[in-house]
């Protein structure tokens, strides 16, 4: 076993700091590859050799550290390859690291429901039950003819191997999140709208100048908002257009917000995050011939020179400066 597919038990709201938490797997291998919003895939070939310990022992370590400097809690699965160690994780408990015998793939996955494997959805689900392909035994077991009449020729090629073990996947380090997320939480529970669209604002120039720094922009926005009972709501938006136009970001998480119809809610934080990232050279705009946006679209322009020579407190909204 030599990848880890590791999942923090963050709480929804605190997906910000899976940063943090890729930075400790790093320090045991520098192949890691995110799993917004909460795990990470590690490739432990190398810290295998240098720190002479096995990925079990090494995931023991890093279940410690989380603990010990995050107070977070992790599960673990392990394999040989990225596509097992994500199966082994969904047997995960806190405290142990389920693990792929190398020797008895097949039979590991014989008896688990079809949807286990990563990239079948419910669909494709729904698809090999009506034809009693319910686990992945029995998908090993059909004919790749067969399959890919029901899910397609290259779909069901990676259907069959998968089914049967052959893990052909790979870690890749430092691949581009397909979401970033921006919190905000209140010191006490928060009453007053005014303050809630404040952190709204604060949140959403956070996304929109972190997805122009890496040339994304986004298809969709999701609001989270946590009550002082620790209950929370979740909206989310398909954007008109992709964008990381803060100010379009700030209209629709007011919006959404807005729909809440929120009174008098003690509120503990709100969150947003900017998901379907796609580089930004390959959205398009639709001109708007509107002379305040234009404008709005030069400030933030400036305004992201001066954050990337004097850093990101050095110009925010002036609702934010008081």
């Amino acid at each position: 076993m030599t990848i880890l597919c590791v999942r923090f038990q963050l709480p929804p709201m605190y997906e910000a700091a899976l940063p943090r938490l890729l930075g400790l797997l790093e320090d045991f291998t520098p192949v890691v590859q995110a799993l917004p919003p909460d795990g990470a895939l590690a490739d432990l070939r190398g810290a295998e050799r240098y720190f002479g310990r096995d990925a079990l022992e090494l995931a023991a370590m890093i279940r410690v550290r989380s603990l010990a400097l995050y107070g977070v809690d992790c599960l673990i699965g392990a394999g040989p390859g990225p596509m097992l160690a994500r199966v082994a994780l969904r047997d995960a408990r806190p405290g142990t690291t389920r693990t792929v015998p190398e020797d008895a793939v097949a039979e590991f996955l014989a008896d688990k429901p079809v949807a286990a494997l990563p990239g079948v959805g419910a669909a494709t689900a729904r698809t090999l039950e009506e034809y009693g392909l319910d686990t992945l035994g029995r998908v090993a077991a059909a004919p790749l003819s067969t399959l890919q009449r029901l899910v397609g020729a290259k779909a069901g090629r990676e259907l069959h191997e998968k089914a049967n073990g052959i893990d052909r996947g790979r870690v890749v380090p430092n691949a581009v999140s397909r979401s970033l997320a921006a919190e905000r939480t209140f010191a006490r529970d928060e009453l007053d709208p005014d303050r809630h669209r404040r952190a709204l604002l604060s949140a959403a120039e956070e996304l929109g100048t972190r997805l122009r720094a890496l040339e994304k922009v986004c298809r969709t926005l999701t609001l989270t908002v946590r009550y002082a009972d620790r209950s929370t709501t979740t909206r989310t938006r398909t954007l008109r257009e992709p964008t990381a136009h803060s100010a379009a970001l700030t209209r629709t998480a007011y919006g959404m917000y807005e729909a809440l119809g929120l009174q008098r809610a003690r509120v503990r934080a709100i969150a947003l995050r900017a998901e379907g990232l796609a580089p930004a050279e390959q959205a398009a705009h639709q001109l708007t011939f509107d002379p305040v946006d234009d404008k709005l679209r030069r400030l933030e322009e400036a305004a992201d020179r001066a954050r990337a020579r004097f850093g990101p407190g050095a110009v925010k909204p002036g609702a934010l400066a008081a």
